[in-house]
């Protein structure tokens, strides 16, 4: 009988090394630890899931209707159209220099008008005789003219101006002097009254004092002189006379 002959590895035990068995050390390690992960994973969300309150019931939502569903608005305001106007053709007025001198001319006798309803610029300063003119008189120069009446009677303002000066003065007794709006300057001596004050606005043939006879005089009368522009005398004969006033 023949014995089957055996290799020399027969019943041999198969030597393990020791980097196989950490490989399979590490395998199993990592079986290990996937099954515990999951298992933990799964008991945590089991946890918490029964750990919260159950969920509050579903709020329901609001019907909502869209703008597309709805119906339109009533009356809804619509943009008008621009409104085109219609412009006359321009044509040139015909005799407009005429009517402009027209106008003009209107408007000038309006003003005259208007001023004599108001009274005249220039008035007679004192009612009574002419006694005495402008000029040389007794070795000396008499600046202005004498008009003589009865104690008190009206001295009128001759145009519209501001009293510069009311009261005594020498040679004249008292004297009132008024600056008028043009510059020029008006002076009345020897009254009795003075019935205006300094800075006093007044207008032509308003009373501005009584006539009298005081300073160097020979009896009741007004003494009045006219300085155009504030500057020396002129004969008032004259000058009253380019103003439409008689003195006789």
């Amino acid at each position: 009988m023949r014995h089957k002959t055996i290799g020399s590895n027969a019943g041999k035990h198969r030597k393990v090394s020791a980097a196989q068995t950490t490989k399979g050390r590490i395998a199993f390690v990592a079986l290990a630890t996937g099954a515990i992960s999951g298992a933990g994973v799964g008991g945590a969300a089991a946890a918490t899931a029964n750990s919260q309150p159950e969920q509050a019931e579903a709020t329901p939502s609001p019907d909502v209707e869209l703008s597309s569903q709805s119906e339109p608005i009533a009356d809804a305001p619509t943009q008008a159209a621009p409104q085109v106007l219609a412009i006359p053709e321009f044509k040139p007025v015909s005799g407009l220099a005429e009517q402009l001198d027209k106008a003009v001319q209107a408007s000038s006798e309006r003003a005259a008008a208007d001023k004599a309803m108001r009274g005249s610029s220039v008035v007679n300063p004192a009612e009574g005789a002419f006694t005495s003119g402008f000029g040389m008189r007794w070795g000396s120069m008499h600046n202005g003219i004498d008009i003589a009446n009865a104690m008190g009677t009206p001295i009128l303002a001759a145009m519209d101006g501001t009293v510069i000066d009311a009261g005594p003065a020498s040679g004249y007794g008292n004297w009132v002097r008024i600056k008028h709006d043009d510059g020029s300057i008006t002076v009345y001596g020897h009254m009795e009254t003075i019935d205006v004050t300094v800075g006093q606005h007044v207008t032509a043939g308003q009373k501005i004092a009584g006539m009298g006879s005081r300073g160097f005089s020979t009896g009741s009368h007004l003494h009045f002189e006219i300085h155009p522009g504030g500057g020396a005398p002129v004969d008032p004969i004259a000058w009253f006379a380019s103003n439409g006033v008689t003195i006789s």
